[in-house]
């Protein structure tokens, strides 16, 4: 069964993860939240969601676009993960907040999350995409201004637990 991951980009970095992540996981199709309307993710069971988090804590140009649009979806009986983009250090306070908040809307129309990444590794304040225990974001963290070295290694093994968590 195919995975559709929706993403938006302004400078090309959750683009460019975007293709990373499809080099890695089998038998799935990309599309941009500025091209594609969100309703196609009815067509899909697994769901990917990429965004990065702007500014402070703020939900990047093409996800505010389609925002509202995600409360009207039914995500019943659908396995959702997610990869949020951000800075640690200038915005420490706000690190992939706008993953959090998608997160929050996503599980209110019925979701199973998978996909859950260790927060071991980065140094942040401040985050809206923690578990409750915030030993976890609730998706895999990218931070491509300061720990561009490790983004690769990081979406490998993402890549290799989602696998396994969709199946």
């Amino acid at each position: 069964m195919s995975i559709a991951l929706f993403y938006g980009t302004t400078t090309g970095n959750t683009g460019d993860v975007a293709e990373k992540v499809q080099q890695h996981l089998d038998d799935i199709e990309l599309f941009d939240v500025a091209d594609s309307p969100l309703e196609i993710v009815n067509n899909y069971q697994q769901i990917i969601f990429a965004i990065p988090t702007w500014d402070y804590g703020e939900v990047q140009e093409d996800w505010q676009e389609v925002w509202d649009s995600v409360d009207e979806l039914d995500f019943s009986g659908k396995t959702v993960a997610f990869i949020g983009l951000g800075d640690q250090y200038g915005y420490a306070e706000w690190f992939l907040d706008a993953m959090g908040m998608l997160h929050d809307k996503v599980v209110a129309k019925g979701a199973t999350i998978v996909g859950h990444w260790p927060v071991g590794g980065y140094e942040f304040d401040e985050s809206k995409a923690l578990t409750p225990d915030k030993k976890f974001f609730i998706g895999l963290g990218i931070d491509d201004d300061c720990q561009n070295e490790l983004s690769e290694e990081r979406i490998e093994q993402w890549c290799q637990q989602v696998s396994l968590e969709f199946e």
